[in-house]
């Protein structure tokens, strides 16, 4: 969505110094991954496309490099380091921008990404009679007044409105406002901050898609909850080395050259593995210049990338492998492999496919040249488990 005329000059305040401590994540919630990027990049996005100018972007004091990182390629913003409290971080922002004057600014919590332009309009328009603005959305479901466990009365919904950001303000007031400020320090908003310095704030629609990435679910619910992997892999066949396939030793008089065991089967496996989470390939994680995986089991790869799939929120729903040579046969074979693969991925055997080809005696394979493996692996988000 784009505006269809240029809207007044305004700066923004994203806030992002909290540790997001309920969210689940391993980094604070404005650093994770959602819908493909980080948090905080979909609201700085989209207040740089409204034209937010300068933009201060609020950090904790040791989250700079993470900032950086989560905001890679963009330009236009300043990080400003954050107080012991939201509105002490508020405070800091408004004084950094002072110095370029502003004649009003937008105020938001980087915990909401989807920020719809159409909201930004609206409070904009506001500002053009009022010193404060706020996204609202009623109160829907019926409020019981609670003490000790138990009821002891009702509220009236009609009377309350449940608030969002970002909230918008001309800046001398809002700063005049935070200045002045000598309320509780854990200020809820700066709506509360403008009303206590006497500021009168008008209230604008809101939008469900403001919502606030709160806990763990927030996370989870937004992961596809299937994704799919495929990997191949091929190698030489030569004569003094042992054949292993599928993690397993195979008799034949010839073995497969690589730089660990060149297990091909795992090798695509793996590929397939990393591939569904896209982290990559075996090479990027195993390189084959490191010499300590000279000769290496490919079931440790195989460990290390189911690891990685747990650690992404997914768990393997099933495996389907196909081997391709002329020799040796696969089918004597075949159940032991299954188990062998089943016990690495720690499923039940019927999860594991295995099947094997020729190509007629076509190319390096069917020359008998080679081995190669084609692997598709399914994972399913544990959350839908």
């Amino acid at each position: 969505m784009a505006f269809n005329t240029p809207l007044p000059p305004f700066a923004a305040i994203v806030v992002a110094a909290g540790k997001g401590q309920r969210s689940g994540q391993s980094v604070p919630k404005q650093f994770a991954i959602w819908r493909g990027k980080p948090v905080i990049r979909h609201s700085v996005e989209t207040l740089m496309q409204a034209g937010a100018a300068p933009m201060a972007v609020v950090i904790a004091r040791d989250a700079e490099e993470q900032a950086r990182d989560a905001l890679t390629g963009l330009a236009g913003y300043e990080l400003v380091v954050g107080g012991e409290t939201r509105q002490q971080s508020v405070a800091n922002a408004l004084e950094h921008l002072d110095a370029a004057a502003p004649s009003s600014v937008l105020i938001h919590d980087a915990a909401r990404p989807m920020l719809p332009l159409a909201v930004i309009d609206r409070l904009l328009a506001a500002l053009q009679t009022q010193p404060g603005a706020i996204p609202v959305l009623p109160v829907i479901d019926s409020l019981a007044i609670a003490s000790d466990g138990f009821m002891t009365g009702t509220a009236d919904r009609g009377a309350l409105r449940r608030v969002q950001t970002p909230q918008a303000f001309r800046f001398g007031p809002i700063l005049a406002a935070h200045r002045n400020w000598s309320g509780e320090p854990n200020a809820g908003d700066d709506a509360q901050v403008l009303r206590a310095d006497g500021g009168d704030v008008a209230l604008v629609d809101g939008d469900e898609a403001l919502k606030k990435l709160t806990v763990a679910e927030d996370f989870m619910n937004e992961r596809p909850y299937i994704r799919t992997g495929q990997g191949f892999d091929v190698h030489r066949l030569v004569q003094d080395e042992e054949l292993w396939l599928g993690g397993l030793r195979i008799p034949h008089d010839r073995g497969l050259s690589g730089h660990s065991d060149a297990d091909v089967v795992l090798h695509a496996l793996v590929d397939a593995l990393l591939g569904a989470i896209g982290a990559g390939d075996i090479g990027t994680h195993f390189p084959p210049s490191d010499s300590k995986w000279k000769g290496a089991p490919s079931s440790r790869f195989v460990e290390h990338a189911v690891a990685l799939v747990s650690a992404a929120g997914y768990t393997i729903g099933n495996v389907d492998l196909t081997v391709i040579c002329e020799a040796p046969k696969i089918g004597p074979h075949r159940e032991a492999m299954r188990a062998r693969i089943a016990g690495l991925l720690a499923v039940e055997p019927d999860r594991v496919s295995v099947k094997a080809t020729t190509t007629e005696g076509l190319g390096p394979t069917g020359r008998g040249e080679g081995i190669a493996a084609q692997a598709v692996a399914t994972l399913i988000g544990k959350d839908r488990l």
